[in-house]
């Protein structure tokens, strides 16, 4: 049974509200907030008491529970109301559902004294359930909920829609990693992004999209990979990938040059969350682009620090992180362009991450061709971490909306609370919330309203005025003129779209003072249909390296000789550290690297490669570079340390001839020829090259030079040298498990090694190397591991206390326990093993494993054999967390890690309490199954040697799976060997209930809710 308050919840708020007297707090006063009751802290008049606020700006509640609950999304209209995307029956299985589906509401004051008094239910249904986006322009309501982008129309404006259609589909399943909102552009174009669940984009008949270069838009296909952003017209037509390769990334959003910008969450744990420039096509490196592996997969150049790491950072091909955030769940964002709020947050970014209770900007200044940020708190949650900010919104007026889930946690596709839900305003002046609305019957009218700092009122502005053509000329060179940059920015994107005077208003912004508004000309000439070289060809030596840049994005899509030579003036100016502006260059030669590549080598003649120009050919995937990447390489002056970024560029290369360019690099007399020698090693493939006798030669240097490592394993295995499995065995009963369980497993492959026997004659030995061998054993889970571990279990002449570490060994996989309860059937079982296998038996995940197992064992008592209090009570228990640090070693280490100490298995937990409520960390402990995070779900792996293994996928590829197994350990199968895989219903996570006494999970969860980013 799914343990989610559902029906009683508002029994419980009746409750409350007649227990708590009416007491209240102030606004604003974290003191006042910590005197009042758990109760009291929930209702919503004290909602606004644990904040704290940027100075200059207040807050007011616009509107609280039963009136809004469970907000994901919200738009602010050109009349100033709120739009809510409301999902009460999130993570609520069907059965327990009180009222169906879900629904979207709009919100208004209509006295102006800062409080919604007026609701009315535009639509509700099961089709939007978990709806995770809207967007209203003008008479259509875009609302996301995967699958399908819908588009309802009320045609007659009594804010019910008369019509619902299906815009795109098979985007996935409804849920936090598919498809996020839509928000206008500047440009009329619509823009939306979809995290990295969202699979196949169709149109509403079922046909794939192919977006404008020609690729089909499918997740993890040939072109795109994991999360994406999109841009279309707003009939869907003319359709394009703007960037890839993100994990979920919630929301994008658009500034009135042109710029996109939005956040993206990284695996739990990681404290790698950030923020993206987006420049256009480029790829954003959460998982490896040519292996599709997980980012924690070994690579050469690996980056050293996890964000970095995290993202691929040092890969040629990534684009750069703007801003690393730390722990959190980034959600809705928006640019503000209004006047209202203070000057730091104007034309700045502000974004809602519900992890850490804060609403934050992010102000920007430009840097080469790029951009740096800062961090600065719009407001935040001091004390409630109830607190979930999930979207912001700028009203007509200036002030920001924020739309709170209210929930003790947030993530894993889990609600711990069905019935509250809040929205906020911001403003220097919170006492009135007064919005004039004018509608539009002029080109003037148009024209104002296309000042706006909001969103759907510039919509219909827009919209009027690209409908007028010439008409709307004259007042648009007017507001272009009144010397506000962002007023110019928006008139001409319009002016540059009037049929027959693109050209002339695309050169007036190509020739402006301001760099922003020559980067907007560059992007309308993108649209415009006229040729693209010609038009901006004289910006080539442009000053601003941002609006060379653009340049370079622009040549994404045009594949002529002229496109080259102009890519090469560009390259020729890239002064060696702007990595901005390097990527930007790596996508313009995309569709055209050879012609680029071979124009940079004419035009640069014979000058010696500085760091410019090897970081040229480092970017660069033309076959044209990879000789040269060799001679970079040679080059005596190349330091030692530079050598991995030089090898990891040739894994980008596709052409097989760089496998020959590889092989001619294990001679030389380079300084550092060894390193040089091992690098190549790891990068050539015998297949292609063959074994000659002199890579032979220099693999069986190596390989005796890193005996008992890794790297032993990886060339033995990339190389097939079966003569070495002895010493794959003296391998796998050393102490580094890790690298002992990469030698078992490759012993026990079959793939020539023959290591069963030998691996089977060493254990009867005994002795400390055969514990050894059984703990390099424990993770495999394949046929052959649980058949050597059960032989021993069941192998009287065998001392007890191995045959004990044997039944332990069995414990550690899903294959491991099944061969243990074939064990404990035997009549060769020994009694005297009874404890021990009960003890890993009846902890086991499976039901069934426990059941089967008291058939043949007695079931160990329970810590206390009592039932554990409710979790209103623990909330409010105070614990020992110096006490919780043990208790985590005892129960928790072996599948989490703290600050680096741990195992690499389950999130890491470093900042947990800075994202869940103690509440929130209770049911985490609890109810495992209420929230698997993405990426940490459970898989069964079926095999055709008839073993089922058990783990978590860390990635997929068309030629392997890699298993992360528990222990930390990944495992690799090949697509070949499995004959299906299934996820697992259930978390991978025990449910401690059973096992923990109350004191020990009331001081675990003190120390868990004190880990956070200030540890």
């Amino acid at each position: 049974m799914h343990l989610r308050p559902h029906t009683g919840i508002l029994l419980l708020l009746l409750l409350i509200l007649l227990s708590c007297e009416g007491k209240k707090a102030t606004p604003h006063d974290p003191d006042a907030y910590l005197a009042l009751s758990p109760e009291e802290r929930l209702l919503p008049e004290n909602a606004t008491s644990s904040f704290t606020l940027h100075e200059g700006l207040g807050v007011a509640l616009f509107a609280a529970e039963p009136m809004v609950v469970n907000p994901t999304n919200i738009d602010v209209d050109a009349r100033g109301r709120v739009w809510v995307c409301e999902s009460y029956n999130y993570a609520i299985p069907d059965e327990e559902q009180v009222e169906r589906g879900g629904r979207i509401t709009i919100l208004e004051d209509t006295d102006g004294d800062g409080r919604a008094d007026n609701r009315k239910v535009f639509y509700q249904g099961d089709d939007i359930r978990i709806p995770l986006g809207i967007a209203v322009l003008g008479n259509k309501v875009y609302v996301s909920h995967s699958p399908y982008l819908f588009v309802f129309t009320d045609e007659n404006g009594d804010d019910r829609p008369n019509n619902k259609e299906k815009l795109f589909t098979g985007l996935g399943n409804p849920g936090d990693h598919s498809l996020h909102a839509v928000v206008f552009g500047p440009d009329g174009k619509l823009y939306f992004n979809m995290g990295n669940l969202a699979g196949t984009m169709m149109d509403s008949l079922g046909n794939v999209i192919v977006d404008l270069p020609g690729n089909e838009v499918r997740q993890n296909g040939k072109d795109y990979i994991g999360g994406m952003i999109m841009r279309c017209n707003p009939d869907g037509t003319e359709l394009e990938v703007l960037g890839h390769n993100f994990r979920n990334n919630y929301e994008v959003t658009v500034d009135s040059y042109g710029n996109v910008w939005q956040s993206d969450n990284d695996d739990d744990g990681n404290a790698s969350c950030r923020i993206n420039y987006i420049i256009e096509y480029g790829n954003y490196g959460y998982v490896d682009e040519m292996t599709r592996r997980h980012w924690s997969a070994y690579r050469t150049n690996m980056e050293s620090e996890i964000p970095r790491r995290h993202w691929h950072q040092d890969d040629p091909g990534v684009i750069p992180n703007l801003l690393i955030t730390g722990a959190g769940s980034p959600a809705g964002i928006t640019v503000y362009e209004g006047d209202l709020l203070p000057d730091v947050f104007r034309g700045q970014m502000i974004h809602a991450d519900a992890g850490p209770n804060v609403v934050r900007s992010y102000p920007v200044k430009k840097k080469g061709a790029g951009y740096e940020a800062e961090k600065v708190e719009v407001l935040k949650s001091v004390y409630d971490q109830w607190f979930r900010p999930i979207d912001v919104c700028v009203a007509p007026d200036g002030s920001l909306f924020v739309a709170d889930w209210y929930d003790p946690g947030v993530g894993g596709g889990a609600a711990a609370d069905a019935g509250r839900g809040r929205i906020f305003r911001i403003a220097p002046d919170i006492s009135r919330y007064s919005v004039r609305y004018k509608s539009i019957e002029s080109p003037a009218d148009a024209v104002e309203a296309l000042k706006s700092p909001n969103t759907a009122r510039r919509y219909l502005a827009w919209t009027y005025l690209n409908g007028q053509g010439n008409n709307a000329e004259e007042g648009l060179v007017r507001m272009a003129d009144d010397g506000d940059p962002v007023h110019k920015a928006r008139a001409l994107w319009l002016l540059g779209k009037i049929p027959g005077k693109e050209k002339m208003y695309i050169d007036r912004a190509l020739r402006d003072e301001n760099p922003d508004i020559r980067m907007l000309g560059i992007r309308l000439a993108r649209q415009s249909g006229l040729d693209f070289v010609s038009t901006v060809k004289d910006l080539a030596r442009d000053p601003a390296p941002e609006v060379r840049r653009e340049i370079a994005v622009g040549l994404h899509l045009v594949t002529t000789p002229e496109a080259a030579e102009l890519w090469a003036q560009l390259a020729l100016q890239y002064d060696g550290d702007d990595r901005w502006y390097l990527e930007a260059l790596g996508v313009g030669a995309a569709r055209n690297r050879d012609a680029c590549f071979s124009a940079w080598l004419n035009q640069r003649g014979g000058r010696e490669y500085d760091k410019a120009a090897r970081d040229i050919v480092w970017r660069s995937r033309s076959a044209l570079a990879s000789p040269v990447l060799a001679e970079l390489i040679k080059d005596p002056a190349t330091k030692e340390e530079e050598l991995p970024k030089y090898f990891r560029a040739f894994d980008f290369h596709s052409d097989p001839s760089k496998y020959q360019v590889l092989l001619g690099l294990l001679k030389g007399d380079h300084p550092s020829q060894d390193v040089i020698r091992a690098l190549a090693l790891n990068h050539i493939d015998p297949e292609v090259t063959g074994m000659t006798p002199e890579l032979r030669a220099a693999l069986n240097t190596r390989l005796d030079a890193v005996r008992g490592t890794e790297e032993f394993v990886t060339l033995v295995e990339r190389y097939g040298v079966r003569e070495r499995r002895e010493e794959l065995l003296a391998m796998a009963m050393r102490d580094d498990r890790r690298v002992g369980s990469a030698a078992a497993r490759l012993l026990l492959s079959g793939a020539g090694f023959e290591g069963v026997s030998l691996v089977r004659s060493r254990l009867k030995v005994g002795g400390t190397d055969a514990e050894a061998l059984m703990e390099a054993l424990a993770p495999l889970g394949s046929r052959q591991a649980v058949m050597l571990l059960s032989e021993a279990v069941l192998d009287g002449s065998l001392p007890l206390s191995l045959r004990k570490s044997a039944v332990l060994a069995l414990g550690k996989s899903w294959p491991g326990e099944s061969g243990l309860v074939e064990c404990i059937k035997s009549p060769a079982f020994d009694k005297a093993l009874a404890p021990t296998a009960a003890g890993v038996l009846f902890n086991a995940y499976r039901i069934a494993i426990q059941r089967e197992a008291e058939k043949y064992l007695e079931r160990p008592a329970t810590a206390e054999g009592t039932t554990l209090p409710p979790i209103r009570d623990l909330v409010v228990t105070i614990g020992n967390a110096e006490k919780g640090a043990a208790v985590f070693s005892q129960y928790c280490q072996a599948c989490h890690a703290v600050n680096g100490n741990g195992t690499n298995f389950g999130p890491a937990l470093s900042n947990i309490g800075d994202k869940l409520s103690k509440e929130g960390l209770y049911r985490a402990i609890l109810y495992p199954d209420e929230a698997i995070n993405n990426g940490y779900e459970g898989y069964e792996l079926k095999l055709k040697d008839g073993t089922a293994v058990t783990g978590i996928i860390e990635s997929t590829s068309s030629s392997e799976i890699a298993l992360r197994v528990p222990g930390g350990t990944t495992v690799r199968y090949p697509v070949s060997d499995i004959v299906f895989q299934e996820p697992l219903t259930q978390s991978l996570m025990p449910n401690f209930s059973m096992t923990m006494s109350v004191e020990e999970l009331t001081d675990l969860v003190e120390y868990l809710g004190s880990l956070g980013e200030e540890d």
